[in-house]
């Protein structure tokens, strides 16, 4: 019987193909596709790009989108960082990664916002997106029709958190944009990327970026993302100086070999991007709004007009005699009054601070003692009187530097009438602010000063629905 000798290149052969086949094929099968993007955030020129344009799945860069549309909300009023949130039990129910949160529990809307962009809790992500729209499905059409206004013409989100869906679709070239926006339309949130680990009200929780954000110099943020269809995903941004690189990348093998390719594109950028350029900042989009937002616009618009209330009762004895007003300005009162209800009760009060007082009632003598002093202290100095600039109300509220301008007007009498009549038009959002008519070599600039940012960006947007001109006037201006 003869024995049939295997040669040792034929058994290496063998060896081979089958770790090619256990280890290599089931890899190469599984692995994510790459794509890479670099550009200058200064400018938003690009500076490398690889595939950029290629749909894939985002994972949870998603929740970039997310935190955009939270910020969007918070800054317009929709809804307050220190509003108490409910848990629902699909919010509770999400995948890993989480924040461990439970049905029926009660977290203030702060720390859902720190977990989702610090930890990447997906279950806060979800309950970002149901307190905002009722359900995440509403919430992830409002999400899509965000990113299409940025200008992420090949995105299409379908939930909030970035696990894997059908239909759920990013590039690197639409997440470096949206990373851009985070970075200037928010400056005053974006330090949350930056962050170690965080607060997030039931625990402290660490960064899922805390590597690479400890190891490269300059790096703040963004954002890090992976699931087995994505691969392992980051949108980096990195300061050195006076200059600034936004570096995505999709589909990476492992956290260290993302991590590394993410460190060299960077360096890339940093390289390539000019040491001074000026800057031009993305431009940030109209505000989409809530339905509950909505509903209140049109409430409002729906009024058409009020009753004119009764003047209240003045005491005798201090009672003045009131004259007519000026047509123009009687005019303007009632024009205010047919735009708006709730102006109606403030009429009256105008109508009194602003005509003239015919007679008053003789004072009292003054008591012989107080009137020898006064005649015997020697007279005061004269002072020099400054310019005079027209105020028609006092603000009470201190530290506020900023204001709203609502025009040029060619004479003072024009600018004091549409601050009037801008004002009785919109006492909610002006309440506590002054008029002002600061006059300019070109004419008169209609002002509402001594409000605050937040305030003053209220008022413009509240007055640009009105279609009313306005711009905000800072405290340098």
């Amino acid at each position: 019987m003869k024995v049939r000798h295997i040669s040792p290149a034929r058994i290496g052969l063998l060896v081979i193909s089958l770790l090619w086949l256990v280890v290599a094929l089931p890899l190469s099968v599984s692995a994510a596709p790459y794509a890479a993007y670099v550009m200058d955030a200064r400018t938003g020129e690009v500076l490398h790009s690889r595939n950029a344009d290629t749909r894939l799945h985002p994972a949870s860069l998603t929740k970039m989108m997310t935190l955009y549309v939270a910020f969007q909300a918070v800054e317009n009023g929709e809804i307050s960082l220190d509003t108490v949130v409910k848990i629902s039990s699909k919010a509770a129910a999400e995948q890993p990664s989480k924040l461990g949160l439970r049905s029926g529990q009660r977290i203030k809307f702060r720390y859902l916002i720190r977990a989702a962009a610090v930890k990447s809790a997906n279950d806060a992500a979800t309950a970002i997106g149901e307190t905002l729209e009722g359900s995440e499905a509403a919430f992830a059409r409002r999400m899509t029709r965000t990113a299409k206004a940025l200008g992420m013409s090949k995105t299409t989100f379908k939930n909030a958190h970035g696990l894997t869906e059908q239909g759920h679709l990013s590039t690197a070239r639409d997440m470096s944009k949206l990373g851009r926006h985070l970075l200037y339309d928010y400056p005053e949130y974006y330090n949350l990327f930056s962050r170690i680990s965080t607060d997030a009200g039931v625990k402290t929780v660490p960064n899922t970026n805390r590597r690479l954000l400890s190891n490269y110099k300059g790096a703040d943020g963004i954002k890090t993302g992976y699931t087995r269809a994505a691969g392992f995903n980051l949108v980096a941004s990195a300061e050195r100086g006076q200059e600034r690189i936004i570096a995505t990348v999709f589909g990476g093998r492992s956290t260290a070999t993302r991590n590394a390719r993410v460190a060299e594109l960077l360096d890339m950028g940093f390289k390539r991007a000019p040491s001074r350029v000026a800057l031009r900042k993305p431009a940030k989009p109209a505000y989409g709004g809530s339905r509950a937002t909505a509903k209140t616009i049109r409430v409002v618009r729906a009024v058409k007009k009020s009753l004119r209330p009764k003047a209240r009762e003045l005491r005798p004895e201090t009672a003045p005699v009131l004259v007519s007003l000026k047509d123009d300005v009687r005019q303007a009162l009632v024009e205010a009054q047919v735009n708006s209800a709730a102006n109606a009760q403030v009429a009256a009060v105008a109508s009194a601070s602003t005509v003239a007082v015919t007679r008053s009632l003789k004072p009292a003598a003054r008591p012989k003692a107080l009137l020898l002093a006064s005649l015997t202290q020697p007279k005061p100095e004269p002072r020099s009187q400054p310019k005079q600039e027209v105020v028609t109300r006092v603000s009470t509220s201190g530290g506020r530097h900023w204001g709203i301008n609502i025009g040029r007007y060619p004479n003072r009498y024009r600018a004091e009438r549409v601050l009037l009549k801008t004002a009785l038009a919109e006492m909610s959002a002006l309440d506590g602010a002054r008029r002002s008519v600061t006059e300019r070599k070109s004419g008169y600039d209609a002002n509402f000063v001594g409000m605050t940012r937040d305030s003053a960006d209220l008022a413009c947007r509240r007055l640009a629905a009105r279609n009313v001109q306005c711009f905000l006037v800072g405290p340098s201006s």
